[in-house]
């Protein structure tokens, strides 16, 4: 299943070692054997994992994505997998070297529409589940998205990318036949013009479309410059679809604002159903087709704000809140068969949960075990589908490798695969430890993580990484990360934690940063590498600190503000606020939501806030690291912090990950490398083992 076969990616990986200069290593042959239980950057291309179970309509399996490292294309690859529910049977459905995701069933169960890559670009296709027989039911240029049936299983809707023709302002019009010239020159007049991930914004928006089951020529159903995108939801009588959209004319700037429209099949009419002031969103109509759930918040401006479950009439009347005590932003909602409530997901304390709702807003907690999606660094993550008798099926936190599926069961949960038995059986990688301290700014607990190296012995002591989130307001939790298990077996011990502005601990925790990032959040990631020293087994001579995004916001303004530290590598910062708003693609959101201002017209407050009005203060050797194309923390960021450190003789480099965007985790290598450099920073500047 990995790439080429699992022998197969065995071969020729040594060349990884070499992702940088400084991953130039001599294996002596004496060390093999012991560093055989150690994981390392080969292991990256073998790691697979479970992804968006569906459950069949028997009830008694489910189909899921099979998650894999494509070495070949430096790419993950998706399979669809089909398990028992009782774990017996583990056979692929769709399982090759294309890409087959996004599966969904028919309302009657038998067929399956998914996506896949096979004859090139992305299309529909419909499988029937008796025959196995296959058809393609799309020929379209622009990738599908948010596949769905009609009641009666003859149509599906999806939204693409339906791209609009580029009038330039001036061009020129004597070019000669066969002259070679530049470009043309490229005009832009929208605000939000590029998108990390994917670059410069092509004219277009997301659409609606309709098309028969069996294949046929897609039908355009919505209109207007304006993004249709998520979760789209038949009415019971077929005649509509339910789906959200910002249609203000400042939608640009007010971006949250989404509403839930009914777009009429045959005419399409838009019908607006809900008008509240903050987003929403992923609208579904319940089995009966009386009511429509949907998630949303009314906006407060506050730089986090707790998304709620909702339940309104079809029509849009009687909107009701069924969380209003949670305090925890809610997701991945799904009715339950018979109607009388909803599931749902939710970050507790670091943890994923997935809980129940009765209409009349009582809660249960079913697990709190989701997550181990997230491959680069341990964030929450997970995903889950519910059988008609309410077992849930769900991607399993598993601390020391990537998620598996697993069951819940009247004794508790089972677990349904083994993907990475292969590559994590024969290692050593520790379980992350619940570290709880006080913080010293005003006493609120705080949640930490330690991971000790393989061979951890508590009397001897150790060099130390504080690795900080991004977001910030995210939260952190025990599940796998390759970068923390990377660098525990590379010999550190590693904390990471939640502090004030994670989200996870509810609305008043996440917002004490509101307005005030960075601020005494540095003083809780203090208390939290102060609780691991006081363990006994720390050198304290031997602190380094890294984070990305936020927590290289929050790694710069840590060296601006102590020398303890013996080296820090800051991972794709902001260091100039009034910067970072001329330059990223979510300068409308910043400047509203993170400030109460522009900065031209306070300047004050966004350069009190920026790393960089620190920098004097800078002693600690530091590495600058950002992905190339970067436009939600632009490269230019880190130029300018690589620069200012130089002019003030830091000890300083500046590492480009070449074709990577914010994401740098989404190619293997690029994750392989961002650690590599890391560590190998780290290690020049680490003193002797005590």
């Amino acid at each position: 299943m990995k790439s080429l076969g699992s022998n197969n990616l065995k071969i020729g990986l040594t060349s990884l070692v070499s992702l940088s200069l400084f991953l130039s290593v001599n294996i002596q042959a004496s060390d093999i054997n012991k560093e055989s239980t150690k994981l390392d950057y080969q292991d990256i291309f073998n790691f697979e994992y479970a992804a968006n179970p569906l459950v069949m309509p028997s009830q008694d399996k489910v189909v899921y994505e099979r998650r894999s490292m494509d070495i070949m294309t430096d790419s993950i690859r998706r399979n669809l997998w089909m398990v028992s529910l009782d774990g017996k049977s583990h056979l692929p459905l769709l399982s090759d070297s294309n890409n087959h995701f996004s599966p969904v069933f028919s309302p009657d169960g038998s067929k399956l529409a998914y996506l896949s890559s096979k004859e090139g670009k992305v299309q529909i296709y419909l499988r029937d589940m008796q025959t196995g027989l296959t058809t393609r039911v799309t020929d379209v240029e622009m990738t599908p998205s948010g596949l769905s049936f009609s009641p009666d299983g003859q149509q599906l809707a999806f939204s693409m990318f339906t791209p609009l023709k580029s009038k330039p302002l001036f061009s020129l019009n004597f070019k000669p036949k066969d002259a070679k010239w530049a470009d043309n020159a490229q005009y832009i007049d929208d605000t939000l013009f590029q998108r990390d991930g994917a670059g410069m914004n092509r004219p277009g928006n997301m659409q609606v479309y309709v098309v028969p089951a069996i294949g046929g020529t897609p039908r355009q159903i919505t209109q207007g410059e304006y993004d249709y995108a998520g979760q789209l939801a038949w009415t019971k009588d077929g005649k509509s679809i339910l789906v959200s959209a910002n249609t203000r004319e400042d939608r640009d700037f007010d971006i949250f604002n989404t509403d839930i429209f009914a777009i009429d099949i045959k005419t399409k009419r838009s019908t607006q159903l809900t008008n509240e002031s903050g987003p929403e969103g992923n609208p579904l109509v319940s089995p009966n087709g009386k009511s429509v759930a949907f998630v949303g918040f009314d906006d407060n401006g506050k730089s986090n704000q707790i998304t709620s479950l909702y339940v309104m009439d079809i029509d849009g009347k009687n909107i009701r809140n069924l969380t209003p005590k949670l305090d925890r932003s809610v997701g991945n909602v799904q009715w339950a068969n018979n109607g009388k409530g909803l599931y749902f997901s939710y970050d507790n304390e670091g943890k994923k949960y997935v809980a129940f709702s009765t209409l009349s807003g009582d809660l249960k907690i079913l697990t709190d075990n989701l997550g181990g999606m997230s491959l680069g660094r341990p964030y929450t993550s997970g995903q889950f589908d519910v059988t008609n008798d309410g077992q849930v099926v769900y991607t399993q936190s598993l601390g020391n490798r990537p998620a598996e599926l697993a069951v819940t069961t009247r004794k508790g949960k089972r677990q349904l695969t083994d993907l990475n038995g292969d590559v994590f059986d024969h290692k050593v990688l520790k379980q992350p430890e619940l570290l709880t301290v006080k913080s010293s700014v005003d006493g609120r607990k705080l949640n930490a993580w330690i991971v000790t190296p393989p061979d951890f012995d508590p009397n001897k002591k150790y060099p130390l990484i504080l690795e900080i989130h991004g977001g910030p307001h995210t939260a952190y939790g025990p599940g796998f990360s390759s970068e923390v298990q990377l660098f525990a077996a590379a010999g550190y011990v590693v904390v990471y934690g939640n502090p004030r502005g994670s989200t996870s601990r509810g609305a008043d925790f996440a917002n004490l940063i509101d307005k005030n990032y960075p601020s005494e959040d540095y003083n809780d990631l203090m208390d939290m590498v102060d609780g691991v020293i006081k363990k006994g087994y720390i050198d304290e001579s031997n602190l380094f600190v890294t984070g990305g995004s936020g927590g290289g916001v929050l790694t710069a303004w840590i060296i601006g503000n102590t020398d303890r530290f013996k080296a820090a590598v800051v991972a794709k910062p902001v260091i100039n606020w009034t910067s970072m708003i001329g330059t990223s693609d979510i300068y409308t959101f910043m400047s509203r939501y993170w400030f109460t201002d522009l900065p031209w017209n306070d300047y004050e407050q966004y350069w009190k806030r920026s790393p960089l009005s620190l920098v004097g203060n800078v002693k600690t050797p530091t590495m600058v690291l950002t992905g190339e194309l970067d436009v939600r923390t632009p490269m230019s960021e880190s130029e300018q912090y690589y620069g200012a450190l130089r002019l003030e003789g830091v000890e300083s480099s500046l590492v480009r990950i070449q074709g990577a965007y914010h994401g740098i985790a989404a190619k293997p290598s690029n994750l392989a490398r961002k650690v590599g450099n890391i560590l190998a920073w780290f290690d020049k500047y680490k003193n002797e083992a005590k």
